[in-house]
């Protein structure tokens, strides 16, 4: 540990020497780049010091136990017993800041929401989780996007596409990604029955043109008529696009805007979006076919919450966590859920690192 901490330490201080000369020479992206690591370093950094110096007065301790001075002795082996308790507590936490991050993190994400098994009652949830994002969004002052979406007469959404734009949008939301279930007597039930239905999250990181090369020869571009509520002025024009990206075969539709152009940047953006995490996805079943995540970030075969509304609770089934605040929740308050999640998976990294 000590040696990890010295060289962390080492390219901190190397780091911070190499900022103040490109200050100097102003090549701002560099710049931009270096200081961003230099930042994220800080917390270890900072942690690190702290255990060095507990490291060298243990050492002290122990040197004076070796010696003839009893009173200094007797002194030494009761703070040595407080410090080695303290280097037991820094270490775990300096194990879990040795954690890489997840490049990603940082990113904005795109939302996919689409009703499942139920079927209006099923699209009337997946309306009812777009509004618990959204609410959780104002919360974090992130900017909210729709890019697409295809709504039931009676409210509810057979599908939403949307972009959370904001610093550690991804990070946050990337542990809702899976099948969501929900237990309630629908609007539409007239027996008072309860009923189960579901809808499926996807998560992305937004995906930067850098991140991904798109060729324009792999694109098939059509474009036709919205489908819509009658008389809109987006039934009158070829506004809607969809998008074929042929060699995966992923396609892409985006018809909420009045122009051709925005739906196609829409879609672009999302068509994005999805070929980075088939891209991700493809690269982790290659290192490690056989890994199991205690925390799944985007699979939707596995039904990762229930919401029961007779009993008024939420359960996440991943880490086995049950919250008897399930209106709370739906109107945005879900930050103690994504914080036991964030802390299941830093566990179930360290376990794994180890």
């Amino acid at each position: 540990m000590r040696n990890k901490i010295e060289n962390i330490i080492e390219k901190y201080d190397a780091l911070t020497k190499q900022l103040g000369e490109l200050s100097l020479i102003g090549d701002h992206k560099t710049y931009g780049e270096l200081a961003k690591q230099h930042h994220n370093m800080e917390p270890m950094v900072h942690k690190g010091r702290e255990y060095l110096e507990l490291l060298n007065h243990i050492d002290d301790d122990k040197s004076i136990l070796e010696g003839d001075d009893e009173e200094l002795k007797s002194i030494a082996k009761d703070e040595l017993e407080e410090l080695l308790s303290r280097q037991e507590q820094l270490e775990e936490e300096l194990k879990i800041l040795l954690i890489p991050k997840d490049p990603r993190d940082d990113k904005s994400t795109i939302v996919e929401i689409r009703g499942g098994t139920g079927g209006e009652e099923a699209a009337i949830f997946a309306a009812d989780l777009y509004r618990m994002y959204t609410k959780y969004a104002e919360r974090k002052k992130w900017s909210i996007e729709v890019l697409s979406s295809n709504e039931t007469g009676s409210g509810g959404l057979k599908e939403i596409i949307f972009s959370l734009n904001g610093k550690g949008a991804y990070g946050a939301m990337k542990f809702e990604g899976g099948v969501h279930r929900v237990q309630r007597v629908p609007v539409t039930e007239t027996s008072g029955r309860i009923h189960t239905s579901a809808a499926t999250v996807a998560i992305l990181p937004e995906a930067d043109e850098i991140d991904i090369e798109i060729e324009p020869s792999d694109l098939r571009i059509d474009t036709y008529r919205a489908q819509g509520a009658g008389g809109q002025h987006v039934n009158k024009t070829e506004s809607a696009v969809r998008i074929t990206h042929i060699p995966t075969g992923v396609v892409v539709i985006c018809q909420d805007e009045k122009s051709q152009h925005k739906n196609k940047a829409a879609a672009m953006k999302v068509l994005r979006s999805r070929l980075l995490a088939l891209e991700e996805e493809k690269q982790r079943s290659e290192i490690d076919k056989a890994r199991k995540s205690m925390v799944s970030t985007g699979d939707r075969s596995a039904k990762i919450r229930t919401y029961n509304f007779p009993q008024g609770r939420v359960t996440d089934h991943r880490i086995e966590l049950t919250l008897y605040k399930l209106q709370s929740i739906m109107d945005g308050d879900i930050e103690e859920l994504i914080e036991q999640l964030r802390i299941a998976d830093q566990l179930n990294r360290l376990n794994e690192e180890m």
